[in-house]
């Protein structure tokens, strides 16, 4: 008995085995929350109040309802509560109360964002950046910055986004904290979150839609700095001594490896960034996703190696995860899956998995509430839906996939596959080509990504305490590093590598139409048995509507020769004397007289 129990547990938890049905109950609040989210980038102060107020109205009325509704209940005889089902009362008492709470949550979303609206169309600095006046500000940096592309290709500025805390502008001093981005030169890309600088340079009016009040375009280098928390100086620290330990590695390694592991992109080919760009592995140049989840999942193996209880090993892995992130900093990207990495360890913790979709959600509502201008970043978008399709496509094409093949070989190809199939239509919109060798490369870099972030990140403390052993790391890891480097480069010099694509809304749908042919086409490829049975059991039930169309036809006709009035006054042949072709019906003008009868001699 008990074999036969682990059978089924493990047939259970076995790709090909019954899978645990999704939960969709956290999909609602996520999508309401994301949607108000936007529409507070884009709507006025005015407007924004508005929908907040109705969206609270509206969650707290369904609220009281759903409550009202389960006192009913409870206070009805349990004699006439039994002829209804206990699962159809569960669903009419939980939508009301789940739609509720999904509009209070997406209200709270359109309160946060208020306060940037109220930025961006009122007040003396909204006055200043509309009439782009020059400015002297005193800013806080609020995350790394990024290169921007300067004449001839060249990184010669720096986008750097930062709080505000005094702006002085035609001789008047603003107090206020809203958010900038600064574009600056030389001097700006050093810069480091938390730092306290003073800047000088012309405001200018944001795009629309985007989150920030406005942009500073810098005329001077930022001015000294007087503030900066203990952690994040460290943290600039390591990143600086991590590039220089890897200055040993060949170009295209001491580029590639800095921004696998911390971040720093500084260092980074040009040449190798645009053919990580056309391959699609641009997500490799920095720090993702994939590499939060590789450094959580090796901290969780590490306590559980020691024999630590769960939780005491679930907490000393998220402490090493926020550590983790405040090396790298705190990008959207990081901190989506730093958020995602956290409620999946506290879910083992509690004893429950299994339940991915929820997480997502769980870390959308929490990340939007947070920072709803997140809600407008396509780098968020593809993060969520790369993760969206992991969950939901990932575990399906591995069981596809017969079981002679290894299991971490087809996760390797699942993996890569399931994001790209949902990712696909979006970044057409962003990049209107296609990346003919893009699941192929990324299978064949999937590999070498762990031994480049574990062996890095190990190497990064180590700087400190042990340089010699962190070179021999660093060493280690850069080999790897060097290999999906070559990857990228050797796909990118393929012919046909990257197709112009259509732009717009018939780019978006012919690459959703092109990522469902490709998941029938893999589904196809790898059960082509069933498709052999599916397609045999097609032209049966073809076949059987054929001849029973015929049966009707048949009918039809038959019905219709005996009665003469179903042929709408045409004839169907001529008399041998009207000398017409007997194959060609007279017309209803054409008809012969009728000819009477006549008598025969003697007749009565």
């Amino acid at each position: 008995m008990a074999d036969n129990g682990k059978a089924h547990q493990e047939a259970d938890s076995s790709p090909a085995g019954p899978r645990r049905r999704l939960d969709l109950r956290l999909a609602l609040p996520a999508a309401l929350v994301w949607a108000a989210s936007v529409a507070g980038l884009w709507l006025p102060p005015a407007g924004l109040a508005a929908l907040c107020s109705a969206l609270a109205a509206l969650g707290g009325v369904l609220l009281a309802r759903a409550a009202k509704v389960g006192r009913a209940r409870k206070a009805r005889p349990a004699v006439g509560r039994a002829t209804v089902p206990r699962s159809r009362q569960a669903r009419v008492r939980s939508f009301p109360a789940a739609l509720g709470v999904s509009l209070v949550l997406a209200a709270a979303a359109a309160a946060h964002s208020a306060t940037s609206s109220s930025q961006r169309f009122d007040g003396p600095l909204a006055e200043a950046i509309s009439a782009g006046k020059s400015a002297v500000a005193v800013v806080e940096v609020a995350g790394n910055p990024r290169a921007m592309a300067g004449p001839g290709g060249t990184a010669g500025r720096w986008s750097v986004p930062v709080w505000t805390q005094e702006v002085t502008t035609g001789g008047v001093l603003v107090r206020t904290r809203a958010r900038l981005v600064v574009m600056g030169g030389q001097g700006w890309g050093g810069v480091v979150q938390g730092q306290i600088l003073r800047a000088t340079g012309k405001l200018r009016v944001a795009d629309p839609g985007e989150p920030e009040a406005g942009t500073l375009a810098a005329s001077t280098a930022p001015g000294k700095a007087t503030g900066g928390s203990l952690l994040e100086g460290a943290a600039r620290e390591l990143r600086g001594r991590f590039v220089s330990a890897a200055s040993f590695l060949s170009p295209d390694a001491r580029g590639l490896l800095p921004g696998m592991v911390t971040g720093d992109t500084s260092a980074l080919d040009e040449g190798l960034n645009n053919a990580m760009k056309a391959v699609g592995m641009t997500h490799l140049t920095a720090v993702s996703g994939a590499n939060c989840s590789l450094v959580l999942g090796a901290l969780l193996l590490l306590c559980r190696r020691f024999r630590l209880p769960r939780a005491p090993a679930a907490a000393m892995a998220l402490a090493g995860l926020a550590l983790f992130v405040v090396l790298v900093g705190p990008d959207a990207s990081v901190l989506r899956a730093a958020l995602m990495g956290a409620i999946g360890v506290a879910s083992l913790a509690g004893g429950r998995s299994g339940r991915g979709l929820s997480f997502l959600c769980l870390a959308v509502i929490g990340l939007l509430l947070t920072e709803p201008a997140l809600g407008s970043s396509f780098g968020f978008l593809l993060s969520v839906l790369a993760t969206l399709g992991i969950i939901l496509l990932g575990r399906r094409i591995i069981g596809w996939i017969p079981a002679a093949v290894p299991r971490w070989t087809a996760a390797a190809v699942a993996v890569p596959l399931s994001a790209q199939l949902l990712c696909g239509p979006v970044i057409v919109l962003l990049q209107p080509q296609f990346a003919t060798y893009s699941l192929v490369a990324n299978v064949m870099a999937s590999p070498l990504v762990a031994p480049v972030t574990l062996l890095g990140t190990a190497a990064v403390p180590l700087l400190v305490v042990l340089p010699w052993a962190a070179t021999a790391l660093i060493a280690v890891a850069g080999t790897f590093s060097a290999g999906v480097a070559a990857t990228a480069r050797f796909a990118a010099q393929l012919p046909g590598s990257a197709l112009p694509w259509p732009e717009g809304v018939p780019g978006l749908l012919s690459m959703v139409l092109l990522s469902a042919v490709t998941l029938a086409t893999v589904w196809a490829a790898a059960r082509p048995l069933r498709l052999l049975r599916k397609a045999q059991a097609a032209h049966s039930v073809t076949v059987a509507l054929i001849e029973l169309l015929e049966l009707r036809l048949q009918r039809f006709r038959r019905a219709g020769s005996l009665d003469p009035g179903r042929r709408h006054g045409r004839l169907g042949y001529c008399n041998k004397t009207s000398g017409r072709d007997l194959r060609w019906p007279l017309r209803k003008t054409e008809q012969p007289a009728p000819r009477h009868r006549t008598q025969p001699p003697g007749g009565t």
